[in-house]
Order: structure tokens, then sequence, then C-alpha cells
């Protein structure tokens, strides 16, 4: 008998696949919002998380018993003052609703839903856009380019995510492979399917590397043949 396949043991959700949660500091998002109040907290530190590319900001609001972490913004320093509210200032690293932040203007963090603390365009280097705004509806442009309609009153943060051109920098060894992997939910190093024998994986074995036969399979396919293209509409270059 050969063993599990690495598709089927990620299924079963083992430690080896789950993100460790001893080593984040703190879930990154906007202060609570009140109507017609605005919150002026100050930044007092700059932290790095495993496993986040952007850096997080712990700003000390007013009113506020706990600091709170944010996703920090590019150029953000320690010691510069953020405003979260309806009257909050046109400045970077400040959050409104995004029926008052003005087209073409950089945002970041925003709201799927009014109060939720931030969930769309976090990454490092990222930033959104908005095309146009109305009483019912804003309509954003995200960096991947597609169109997404928000409610008016979610809010978003003014300005690019901090930590840009993060991926341009090479990994140069092994070991820096192996801490970036080990701070997300991803298992390293990994090994190709056709290196392997026939008796470990569907592409295993043959006279030389090649699955040797068509890698689309079923959407309905049992766990451990469940590799390759699944359920693909269409395979091969375009032409």
């Amino acid at each position: 008998m050969g063993k599990r396949i690495l598709v089927q043991r990620k299924g079963r959700g083992a430690q080896q696949f789950t993100s460790p949660s001893q080593k984040k500091i703190s879930p990154a998002r906007h202060p609570k919002w009140a109507p017609g109040k605005t919150y002026i907290g100050v930044i007092t530190d700059l932290h790095h998380e495993a496993g986040r590319g952007a850096p997080l900001a712990k700003v000390r609001f007013n009113g506020e018993s706990q600091p709170l972490f944010m996703v920090a913004p590019e150029g953000a320093y320690v010691g510069q003052e953020v405003e979260c509210g309806d009257d909050a200032a046109l400045a970077n690293g400040n959050t409104l609703m995004l029926e008052h932040i003005p087209e073409g203007m950089p945002i970041y963090n925003i709201e799927a839903s009014p109060g939720d603390g931030g969930k769309f365009v976090r990454a490092s280097g990222l930033t959104a856009s908005i095309i146009s705004s109305d009483k019912t509806r804003t309509i954003v442009k995200l960096p991947s380019g597609a169109q997404k309609t928000f409610s008016p009153r979610c809010r978003a943060t003014i300005g690019i995510v901090g930590g840009g051109g993060r991926l341009e920098k090479p990994l140069l060894k092994a070991g820096a492979a192996f801490h970036l992997a080990s701070g997300k939910a991803r298992k390293w190093p990994t090994v190709r399917g056709d290196a392997m024998n026939p008796v470990a994986h569907p592409h295993g074995g043959g006279s030389h590397q090649s699955p040797s036969h068509p890698t689309t399979v079923s959407r309905n396919a049992p766990p451990g043949a469940k590799v390759g293209h699944i359920a693909a509409r269409r395979t091969g270059r375009k032409r």
C-alpha cells in the first residue's frame, strides 16, 4: 500500500496545514464606529507579523482602554496622528466612510459591510480607488482591475498599504523560504507528483517525469485521484 497523497492530508486539516496562531499579534481592523463621532489616535509602534506582508501600526485612540492594530499605510511613522470618523481629514492613514471620500483617491482596507472592520485590499503595496458614488452604492476599482459595489457607509482607509515591493527582493536561500512558509497555512517544501513513485501519486512513475495521461479530473473524483486540472473547462495553450 502507498501513503495518502498531499491533497488528502491537506483536506484533513492537520497541524502542519493550519496557520500558527501563536505567531500572530492581533487582528487588524478599523476602530468601533459611532455616527457623528470622530476618533483621534496616535501610532505608538510599527510591527511585523509572521505570515502578513503588510506592517501593522499600533494605534492608541482617545477613549479606548486598549490599543488597536491597523494595517499601516505607506509612509506611516511613530507619533503620526490618525483619525477615524465622519469628520476625519482627507489625509494618509485616516479612515472615513466611502461616501465622504472623493473619486480617484487611493484607499485600502475596505469594509464588506458597515462596521465589520475591513475585508478588502489589505495586502502589502495594494490600493483601490472609487470610480463613482451615490446615495445607494459606491463602485470601487480593486487592484485586480475588477469593479465591486459597496455600501456608501462602508469605511476605508486613505493611502496605499505599506510594505510595497516585498516580492522584488529574492529569497536567496531555502531557509528564508522555510520561515516564509512557517508563518502561513502552507506546507513547505512540496514535491511534484510526477517526481514520485506510482504508488504515491497518480502522476508518478514511468520512464520519464510526465503524468503520461490527461490531468483533467472530475469534480466528483475521490480524494486520492483529485489532482491536476480539477473540473477544467479547457486546457492547453490558447491559440
